[in-house]
């Protein structure tokens, strides 16, 4: 008895101190890179659309960010091989619409180097566990702006027009049309030798020269950029000489 005795109370104390497992939370976004094992996206409503597996994603006032490691999550992909850019035809998704190819992180990380990727991602803390790819029945579409944008890192930047700012992501995919008489020139380095008469750049050239031409300013730049909401894409960069 008196064994039996200790032994309860030893239980009682260690349950006093035990702290439970932190639940999984769930969210749908846009997932985008954020560094090395790392993605982020701004949490968005989900919804099925009807009689199908495919989703619609809605903006959600007042969500915040959500900055993820990933390198232990499982990754589930709506393509029928790991290493496949699209889904040339032939999807694999489960009973709920979610990607179920099992793929491992550094599938993820070639995936976001393409661009932004519709998900359903699990995590506790700051740890994503578990991130599935969905099936949009459309994208948002594009829009042009002119405001001013500002350097984050190398694939993102901060756009600033009519009293709002996004965050906004890019990739190879993304042109960047200059005023400049090179691409590897800082912004609006020199005469503009390469600007319309709407004073809008003209030379094309690559993300690369983006990054590099932001990395000579300290300060917002005025740019006209054609993007796409909700996703958080940057498509295209005009620089813009002067006031114009």
């Amino acid at each position: 008895m008196r064994l039996l005795a200790c032994a309860t109370a030893a239980a009682l104390v260690m349950g006093a101190f035990a702290v439970p497992a932190e639940a999984a939370t769930s969210a749908y976004g846009y997932a985008w890179a954020d560094g090395e094992g790392r993605l982020r996206l701004i949490p968005q409503k989900a919804s099925r659309v009807k009689g199908t597996k495919f989703h619609r994603l809605a903006s959600t006032a007042g969500a915040k960010e959500l900055r993820l490691g990933y390198a232990k999550a499982a990754y589930g992909r709506v393509t029928t091989a790991c290493d496949l850019k699209e889904t040339e035809g032939r999807v694999a998704l489960d009973g709920n619409g979610l990607g179920r190819t099992r793929c491992t992180p550094s599938d993820l990380t070639a995936t976001l180097a393409q661009g932004p990727v519709p998900v359903r991602v699990e995590y506790r803390g700051g740890t994503a566990t578990r991130i599935n790819e969905i099936l949009l029945d459309e994208w948002p579409e594009p829009r042009t702006a002119t405001g001013t944008i500002k350097r984050v890192n190398d694939t993102t930047v901060l756009f600033a027009s009519g009293g709002k700012t996004v965050k906004l992501g890019y990739t190879y995919a993304t042109s960047f049309l200059r005023t400049t008489a090179r691409c590897g020139d800082g912004w609006l380095a020199g005469r503009p030798v390469n600007a319309g008469r709407n004073g809008l750049g003209k030379k094309p050239c690559g993300w690369t020269d983006l990054t590099k031409a932001l990395k000579t300013v300290k300060y917002p730049v005025l740019a006209k950029i054609d993007y796409t909401p909700g996703a958080g894409a940057l498509n295209q960069v005009w620089e813009v000489f002067g006031d114009a």
